[in-house]
């Protein structure tokens, strides 16, 4: 498939995100007010995850492994608050790769053709990442969310009890703080490990 738009790598997106909030707009195409707010909030997150962010010593032991060069490709927008708390650590991971790893940024709404076949049981759910050897070969796919941060999203969607979205999602961050990246670096670690072992029957 065709990638429309801009690919950006991590930097080119943090600073898009900079651009938008200063320009008090947003990515994408789905028109609330709130979002603006998200991207601003998102920013910080990033910006703090940047700072604080530490990889664990068995992944990065597994990235020097790392045997089959890929190209992973995030499907995000500016205003996923998921995304804001995942993608610092995939960019982490490829950066510390030596190379090994390349990683592309696209945004969902200008690639419909990419989402609807990375879709979550029929949602456009994102940040979805996807793994390519160099040949272009899929190898795996990963996301929304860790498993434990869906599980929540899942039983709140199933029943709510009232908890509106936006009570929600404040309990959903708080996880993410809590987890500290150690649920997203595990599962990530998982398909790395594999790769790195020349296991091509990894799946996500």
């Amino acid at each position: 498939m065709e990638i429309q738009g801009i690919k950006f790598n991590y930097q080119s997106f943090i600073n898009k995100i900079e651009e938008i909030v200063e320009a008090e707009k947003f990515s994408g195409e789905i028109p609330a007010d709130s979002l603006q707010f998200f991207t601003m909030l998102n920013l910080k997150r990033m910006q703090r995850l940047n700072k604080t962010l530490l990889l664990d010593a068995q992944l990065l032991l597994n990235l020097k492994k790392l045997s089959v060069k890929q190209n992973w490709v995030v499907i995000t927008e500016t205003w996923c608050g998921d995304s804001a708390q995942i993608l610092p650590v995939i960019a982490k991971i490829a950066e510390a790769s030596s190379q090994n790893i390349s990683l592309n940024i696209i945004t969902r709404d200008e690639n419909p053709e990419w989402i609807s076949k990375y879709h979550t049981n029929g949602s456009h759910s994102i940040p979805k990442l996807i793994g390519f050897d160099e040949s272009g070969k899929e190898l795996f796919v990963w996301g929304p969310r860790p498993v434990m941060a869906q599980s929540l999203f899942i039983n709140w969607k199933a029943n709510n009890n009232g908890k509106a979205w936006k009570d929600f999602e404040k309990e959903l961050h708080t996880w993410y703080v809590k987890d500290k990246t150690n649920s997203t670096q595990l599962e990530i670690n998982k398909i790395i490990q594999g790769y790195a072992q020349n296991d091509y029957s990894v799946s996500a």
